[in-house]
């Protein structure tokens, strides 16, 4: 049976400064798992209904390993978001995209350091999901449509490689993961929050947007921060126009398959989980509690 769709955007705070964009309201929501990032902001989109949650707060308060995924994913649902935009920032690991692309990745790579909780089980629940494909086929193809819809030079599929930061890579690193996981661009964001949407049964795509060379292109100078907030700057408004388009193009209803993710993904007997666990877990998994 197909559900209707509720597109989220997690991203920076362009959302205000969006051409066209009509802010509804503000959700300052309570999570299990502790605060979002910022309050969840209700737009309209073309039409839609469009939720925005800035992942680092408002002014970029927040490091990558201090933004509070599963309370961003979970306050999400609470909202009945089933589509989660994710818009991030990442370094260039190949040569034919240049920096002001966009990149739409199909693959991740993990070489974050165990400080960022990535799994919403656990405390008296054990599940395990699926993560081969960690991106929904259904949404990045929206992207990618939308992408080309605003003269976008996008760049379909690739190795999303995910480092800890907050440093940007050495040398040897950025050799290393071009050499051994051919990565096609980095960066800092995309997990643990694919895998909590994963979890959360939503669908998760992200579109990336290319701001630099990593050191590893020793013809071009090494990355500064300076260059990368330049290029964010200057594909601000091109980034807000896709999303635009991808609140115009997704589907007003799906029967995607990460819509039912954790469907048989719950392990422990019925009878072995605890109140306190299905009360933590009931936004999440209490359809299947109760079944």
């Amino acid at each position: 049976m197909a559900t209707p769709v509720r597109l989220g955007v997690i991203g920076g705070s362009g959302v205000y400064e969006m051409h066209g964009v009509e802010v509804i309201d503000e959700h300052a929501l309570q999570t299990p798992f502790g605060d979002p990032s910022d309050v969840v902001v209700e737009t309209r989109m073309r039409g839609r209904t469009v939720m925005f949650l800035p992942r680092h707060g408002r002014g970029h308060r927040l490091l990558p390993t201090e933004v509070n995924s599963r309370a961003n994913i979970h306050a999400l649902k609470q909202l009945e978001i089933t589509h989660v935009l994710a818009v991030s920032a990442v370094g260039i690991m190949q040569e034919h995209i240049q920096p002001g692309n966009m990149i739409v990745p199909d693959q991740l790579f993990d070489r974050t350091k165990g400080n960022r909780p990535a799994t919403f089980f656990g405390d008296g629940i054990a599940g395990h999901v699926m993560f081969a494909d960690p991106f929904c086929d259904e949404l990045r193809k929206v992207i990618v449509e939308a992408s080309k819809n605003r003269n976008a030079t996008v760049h379909e599929g690739g190795i999303y490689i995910c480092m800890e930061g907050p440093q940007f890579s050495t040398r040897a690193e950025s050799h290393f993961y071009r050499d051994a996981v051919g990565a096609t661009v980095i960066g800092m964001t995309a997990l643990p929050e694919a895998k909590l949407a994963r979890e959360a049964e939503m669908c998760y795509g992200m579109l990336a947007m290319g701001t630099d060379y990593d050191c590893w292109h020793e013809s071009e100078e090494d990355v500064s921060v300076e260059a990368v907030l330049q290029v964010l700057k200057d594909n601000a408004a091109l980034a807000n126009s896709i999303v635009q388009e991808v609140s115009h193009l997704i589907p007003h209803e799906s029967d995607c398959n990460c819509l039912s993710a954790a469907q048989f993904s719950i392990i422990t007997a019925p009878e072995a989980i605890s109140e306190a666990a299905k009360q933590r877990l009931k936004v999440l998994y209490g359809h299947y509690f109760n079944s």
